[in-house]
């Protein structure tokens, strides 16, 4: 059986349980999970989420997001991120990262894996509470607002080197 971590902490507008799994998360130290929080938090406040939402955060590895990839949308991939919304309007759903993948990311494009990891929880969590990015107009406002939170938690814009190209 696979320990886990799990770590949970109520705020006046959420409550986010961060799940560890993969043990090169847990690598990174508690400052990641609370960093992730932080992120998450941010995102729910910036799209103005009700207040008392709550929200899982997997961190796993390649393998397991495999395995939800193809379970739940036919991609027999690892991906770095996926969202399963709940429905609710208390308990909003989950978003899991994958190590692997978020790590090759983040090397690849020059940038902490601290950094990414949080862009891809509060681009998680952005379609958590609905937004999406199928259509431009619909990439384009959610971009604007991953950005908006990015900035405010010291993350240079994720999107600007593919703007440029």
């Amino acid at each position: 059986m696979r320990k886990s971590a799990k770590v949970r902490r109520k705020q006046k507008n959420s409550s986010i349980a961060v799940i560890i799994e993969e043990p090169q998360w847990r690598k990174q130290g508690p400052a990641l999970a609370r960093f992730l929080r932080r992120a998450v938090d941010a995102a729910l406040l910036a799209a103005g989420a009700r207040k008392g939402v709550s929200l899982t955060l997997l961190l796993g590895n390649d393998a397991r997001l495999k395995e939800l990839n193809r379970l739940f949308r036919g991609k027999n991939a690892p991906t770095n991120v996926l969202s399963f919304p709940s429905g609710d309007e208390r308990y909003l759903g989950d978003v899991a990262i994958a190590f692997g993948v978020t790590a090759q990311e983040a090397m690849a494009a020059g940038r902490r894996l601290r950094d990414h990891a949080a862009h891809l929880a509060v681009h998680g969590t952005l379609h958590l509470l609905g937004f999406d990015h199928m259509r431009a107009r619909e990439a384009e406002a959610m971009e604007d607002l991953e950005r908006l939170v990015l900035a405010a938690l010291g993350i240079a814009d994720p999107y600007r080197a593919r703007e440029a190209a």
